[in-house]
C-alpha cells in the first residue's frame, strides 16, 4: 500500500468514510430502532426486576447509558496516551470498532430473561462507538491541514448522516413490511420485533465492512515504542502533560471551557429529543406517534447534512468562533420555543431547525478544536481531553435534565433550562476572541 500524503484527496476521503461506517450506530441503535424495540419489551412505566429489586425500564436504560459514558470518559485518556506512545492508534480504532459492532450484533438476542448479558451488549455497543471516536477524531490533524479541516470534518458528518439514513430506511422497510423480507412470525408484532433484531445485526455488519476502507488508507502512527507495564501509567502522565500545556495555551483552554458548557446542552437535547416528542406532543394515536417520531428522526438527519455544509461555508467567511456564537444563539431560541410546542407540525419545524444546527455545531466544534492544537504528535491525548469534556458534559446534562423533569413533572421546563447553558456558551466563546 502506497503511503498517502497528508492533505491528499484520497486520504481525506478515507478518513471521512469512517463516519459513513459508524454513524449507523448512533441513528439506528441510539435514536430510532432500539428505543422502539426496548419499548416493546418494556412498556412505558413498567418495572424490570434487576439486582434483587425492580427499576423502571426507562430509568434502567438511562443508568446503563450514563455508566457507558463514564467508562469512556475514564479509559479514553489512558488508552489515547498509550496509543500516542506506541504509535498504534489505528489498532485502538479497530479494537473499539469491532467491540461496538460485535455488541450490536449481540443485541439480536436482547431479552429480559437474559437481562444482564443483554445490557452488557448495549453497554459495550456504546463504549465501542464513543471509544472509537476518540481515535478517529485524533486523526484529523494528522490527515488534514488546518485550512482543510473544516471542510473535511463537515464532509465526514454529511457522509455519516447519508449512510445512516440509507440503512435506517432499509431497516424501517423491513420492520413495516416483514413479509416482503421473508420474516414470518406468529403475529405481526412478533414479525416486527424479529425485523428489529435483524436490524441490529445489519448495523454491526455495515460498521465492520465499510470501516475497512478507512483502515486501509490511514497512517499507522508516528512511533513504534514498545509497550511495557510502565506504559499503563504513561497515559496519566500524558494527561498531566497535556493539561500543563493547556495552561499555556489560553485560547485552547478558553475554547474547551466554552465547548464543555454548550456541548452539555447540545448532547442532552439530541439524547432526549425522541422522548420529548413522545411525551409532550399531541399525536392523536400510538400509530401516529410512532410514524411521527420516525419522520422527525429522518428529517433531522437529512437537514443535518445541509447544516454541516452551510456551517463550513459560513466559518470560511466569518471565522469559526463567530459562526459558533451564531449557532449557539439559534440553539437558545430553539430551547425557548420548545416550551410552546404541542402539535406535530410544531415538532416537525423544531426538528428541522435542530437538524440544521446539530450538523453544524458538531462538525465545526471538532475542526475548531483541531485548529487550536499546537504542533504535536500527541494528537490522541489532546483529543481525549475533547472527548472527556463532551462525555462528562453529557452525564451532567442528563442528570440535571432528569432532575428538573422529575421536580416539575414536565420536560418543557428542562428544555427551557438548557437555554442557560447556551447563553453561557455564547459568553465564553466571546472570550476566545479576546487577546491574552
Amino acid at each position: 500500500m502506497a503511503h498517502l500524503e497528508k492533505g491528499s484527496k484520497k486520504l481525506l476521503s478515507a478518513w471521512a468514510f469512517y463516519d459513513w461506517a459508524n454513524s449507523v450506530y448512533s441513528l439506528v441503535i441510539a435514536s430510532a430502532v432500539f428505543p422502539i424495540f426496548y419499548n416493546k419489551l418494556v412498556p412505558e412505566g413498567s418495572d424490570v426486576p434487576v439486582f434483587g429489586g425492580s427499576m423502571k425500564g426507562t430509568a434502567l436504560i438511562s443508568f446503563v447509558t450514563a455508566f457507558a459514558f463514564l467508562i469512556v470518559a475514564f479509559i479514553s485518556p489512558l488508552l489515547s496516551g498509550i496509543a500516542d506512545y506506541a504509535g498504534n492508534k489505528k489498532q485502538f480504532l479497530k479494537l473499539f470498532c469491532y467491540i461496538g459492532a460485535a455488541s450490536c450484533i449481540g443485541l439480536y438476542w436482547f431479552d429480559l430473561d437474559n437481562l444482564y448479558i443483554s445490557l452488557t451488549c448495549y453497554l459495550f455497543g456504546l463504549v465501542g462507538f464513543w471509544g472509537s471516536l476518540v481515535f478517529y477524531n485524533s486523526y484529523l490533524p494528522d490527515v488534514a491541514y488546518p485550512e482543510q479541516q473544516d471542510a473535511v470534518s463537515a464532509r465526514g458528518y454529511s457522509m455519516g448522516y447519508i449512510g445512516s439514513v440509507i440503512l435506517l430506511v432499509f431497516n424501517l422497510a423491513m420492520i413495516m413490511f416483514p413479509n416482503v423480507f421473508f420474516i414470518n412470525e406468529a403475529t405481526p408484532l412478533l414479525s416486527a420485533v424479529k425485523a428489529m433484531r435483524i436490524s441490529f445485526v445489519t448495523v454491526g455488519v455495515w460498521w465492520i465492512i465499510f470501516s475497512q476502507y478507512t483502515y486501509y488508507h490511514l497512517p499507522k502512527g508516528a512511533r513504534k515504542n514498545k509497550i511495557t507495564g510502565d506504559v499503563l501509567l504513561n497515559g496519566f502522565k500524558e494527561l498531566r502533560k497535556v493539561w500543563g500545556q493547556l495552561k499555556q495555551n489560553i485560547t485552547l483552554k478558553r475554547y474547551l471551557g466554552a465547548f464543555f458548557v454548550y456541548s452539555m446542552a447540545v448532547q442532552t437535547v439530541m439524547l432526549v429529543a425522541t422522548y420529548f416528542g413522545a411525551e409532550e406532543i399531541e399525536w392523536g394515536s400510538e400509530d401516529a406517534k410512532s410514524l411521527g417520531l420516525i419522520t422527525s428522526i429522518l428529517l433531522i438527519q437529512l437537514v443535518a447534512v445541509a447544516g454541516a455544509v452551510i456551517t463550513s461555508k459560513l466559518s470560511g467567511k466569518f471565522g469559526n468562533i463567530k459562526t459558533l456564537i451564531g449557532i449557539n444563539c439559534i440553539w437558545a431560541v430553539i430551547c425557548i420555543c420548545a416550551y410552546f410546542v404541542t402539535l406535530p407540525i410544531h415538532f416537525y419545524i423544531t426538528a428541522a431547525f435542530v437538524g440544521l444546527v446539530m450538523g453544524g455545531i458538531q462538525s465545526l466544534s471538532r475542526s475548531t478544536y483541531s485548529k487550536f492544537l499546537p504542533e504535536t504528535t500527541d494528537t490522541a491525548s489532546y483529543f481525549s481531553f475533547y472527548d472527556v469534556t463532551e462525555k462528562i458534559g453529557i452525564v451532567i446534562g442528563m442528570l440535571m435534565y432528569g432532575a428538573i423533569d422529575q421536580a416539575f413533572g414536565s420536560m418543557r421546563y428542562s428544555v427551557v433550562f438548557l437555554t442557560v447553558f447556551f447563553i453561557a456558551g455564547i459568553f465564553l466563546l466571546t472570550r476566545v476572541l479576546k487577546k491574552h
